[in-house]
């Protein structure tokens, strides 16, 4: 079996949205993609690297350089998407998708919804909320397109060395003609179900699981650094025993050497964690663990650290544990 798991041996015929049986091709001609940013940027130029003509919207020209040397053929008129069979987004939050598929009230863009053409695909690999998930589907179904969310777990080291995972749901037919995107880039993808909003959930909750980690992390180095042992030689023995997951390692090891370089930047940590927060009210279950991130995160940004990776909650709690940052330490 390959890595991925979607691809069974032989295909059957798919049903698509009306009922009706589709022999769909994967999509070939050329992608379009909003939102390059950390991420964005990285899964694009995979995709040009793969051979794979992307049309990238950006909203400042300046930016057009940096973009032609990544292999894009950057655009600032979202119009000159509306020709692709499969527009991609990687925007950071409801607001912004929202208006990329509504379009916007101070320029003549009408949106995606009502530019691209029937049987078109919105790819939509942001975290965002299941309400707003479900909306962008159901505008895009009136309009005869289909809408994949295909939220992604991994930073942008990941992105940049192909080795993201996928979460995907939607119509089976759509699923199918995305999948050569899917391959190129990420090492796994898991499918979902058709419903859309259930892979920006499970994307919200593993999030959630990272998060509370990340504190832990933090808190329990702290008190390492703060009864003279060696940080690194605990997280070495911690993640050799009971805690050897990606998590751990990767975050542990950051807190350690105290990287807080942008990757997941905590003013989106704290996006993810409010709409987490709103699904756990919604479903009547409890997560007292996240409200305490919700605070952290907080009191992160209230001290300057907004803009950090998500790794300085490692930096508030060492700052609530009166610990000097290494660099700090380095200069007295």
């Amino acid at each position: 079996m390959s890595r991925h798991e979607t691809r069974p041996p032989e295909t059957p015929p798919i049903k698509g949205r009306g009922g009706t049986q589709l022999d769909l091709p994967p999509v070939m001609g050329e992608l379009g993609f909003i939102g390059l940013g950390h991420m964005g940027k990285q899964m694009a130029s995979n995709l040009a690297a793969a051979g794979r003509p992307v049309v990238a919207y950006v909203r400042r020209a300046d930016q057009f350089a940096q973009l032609e040397e990544l292999g894009l053929r950057p655009t600032t008129d979202m119009g000159d998407l509306l020709d692709c069979e499969v527009v991609i987004s990687m925007l950071p939050d409801d607001g912004a998708v929202r208006e990329v598929v509504f379009g916007r009230s101070d320029d003549d863009f009408d949106g995606l919804a009502a530019g691209l053409m029937p049987g078109a695909i919105h790819l939509s690999m942001s975290t965002i909320s299941t309400s707003a998930a479900s909306l962008l589907a159901a505008e895009h179904a009136r309009h005869g397109q289909g809408y994949v969310a295909a939220p992604v777990f991994g930073n942008p080291d990941a992105a940049k060395a192909r080795q993201l995972f996928i979460v995907a749901a939607g119509a089976p037919a759509d699923i199918v003609r995305c999948q050569p995107i899917f391959d190129s880039l990420g090492q796994r993808t898991f499918l979902i179900g058709a419903d859309p909003q259930e892979a920006n959930l499970i994307k919200l909750l593993g999030n959630m699981i990272s998060a509370t980690a990340l504190e832990m992390l933090g808190e329990v180095i702290a008190v390492v650094r703060k009864r003279g042992l060696d940080p690194q030689s605990f997280i070495d023995i911690m993640t050799s025993t009971m805690f050897g997951g990606r998590a751990h390692k990767i975050y542990g090891d950051k807190i350690v050497r105290q990287a807080y370089a942008p990757g997941f930047v905590l003013h989106l940590v704290l996006k993810d964690v409010r709409l987490a927060l709103a699904e756990a009210e919604k479903a009547g279950a409890p997560m007292p663990s996240v409200g305490v991130v919700w605070d952290r995160l907080i009191t992160a940004i209230a001290r300057g650290h907004g803009d950090l990776d998500w790794t300085a909650l490692g930096l508030v709690a060492a700052e609530e544990a009166g610990l000097v940052p290494l660099t700090a330490a380095a200069a007295e």
